[in-house]
C-alpha cells in the first residue's frame, strides 16, 4: 500500500475511516485493471453511485472531480464506481462485495481489513450498463423570470409562459 498516497487522501478528507479506505482500494483496482492515472482534464471518467467518503479518495488519486466534469454522481446508493478511459475506450464497474465478518470489528479494524485486502476479494468487476458520458458542455445562462437568478439553459423550465429556474418551477403531476 502506498502510505504517502493514503496520507494525502486522509489529509484531503479530514480523517481516516472505512469509507475512505473503500475509495482508496477502488482506485487501486482501477489503476491495476485499467491503467487509470491522474486526470488533468476529462481523459478518465468516474461515475460514482454514492456520495460517501470514498469519493474523496477517488478525487485525490484519479483527478476525477465534479468541477472538471469527469466525476459524475448517479445516486443508486451502492458502493459502485464505473471508470472509463476515453483514450482506449476501456471501462470497468467496480462493486464492493457484501461482507459478513465485519460486524464484530471496530471501525479501525474494519478500515485496516479493507486496506490489507486484495482488490479481487473486496470487489466484483463488471461492465457498466451505461455508456461513457459525453464531455462536459457549457450552457448559456438564462435569467429566471421569477427570482432573477441566472441558471444554465439546460436547467430552465417553462411555467406560465415564463422561463424559470428549477427552484422556482412547480412541477405538475396527477399520478402515475
Amino acid at each position: 500500500m502506498d502510505q504517502k498516497l493514503w496520507r494525502k487522501c486522509v489529509e484531503f478528507h479530514g480523517h481516516e475511516c472505512p469509507g475512505l479506505a473503500i475509495g482508496f482500494k477502488a482506485c487501486e483496482a482501477a489503476i491495476k485493471k485499467l491503467g487509470v492515472s491522474f486526470a488533468k482534464d476529462e481523459e478518465n471518467v468516474c461515475v460514482t453511485e454514492n456520495d460517501a467518503c470514498g469519493i474523496d479518495a477517488i478525487q485525490v488519486i484519479t483527478g476525477c472531480t465534479i468541477g472538471k466534469g469527469n466525476l459524475i454522481y448517479r445516486g443508486t446508493g451502492k458502493n459502485a464506481y464505473s471508470f472509463f478511459r476515453r483514450d482506449t475506450g476501456q471501462k470497468l464497474r467496480i462493486v464492493l462485495r457484501p461482507t459478513k465478518d465485519t460486524k464484530n470489528m471496530s471501525r479501525g479494524e474494519r478500515q485496516q481489513a479493507i486496506l490489507e485486502s486484495p482488490v479481487e476479494e473486496l470487489f466484483e468487476f463488471k461492465a457498466p450498463n451505461f455508456d461513457l458520458p459525453e464531455k462536459a458542455r457549457l450552457f448559456n445562462t438564462i435569467k429566471c423570470e421569477k427570482c432573477g437568478e441566472g441558471a444554465p439553459e439546460n436547467k430552465i423550465r417553462l411555467m406560465d409562459k415564463k422561463l424559470v429556474c428549477l427552484d422556482c418551477f412547480k412541477d405538475y403531476t396527477r399520478g402515475w
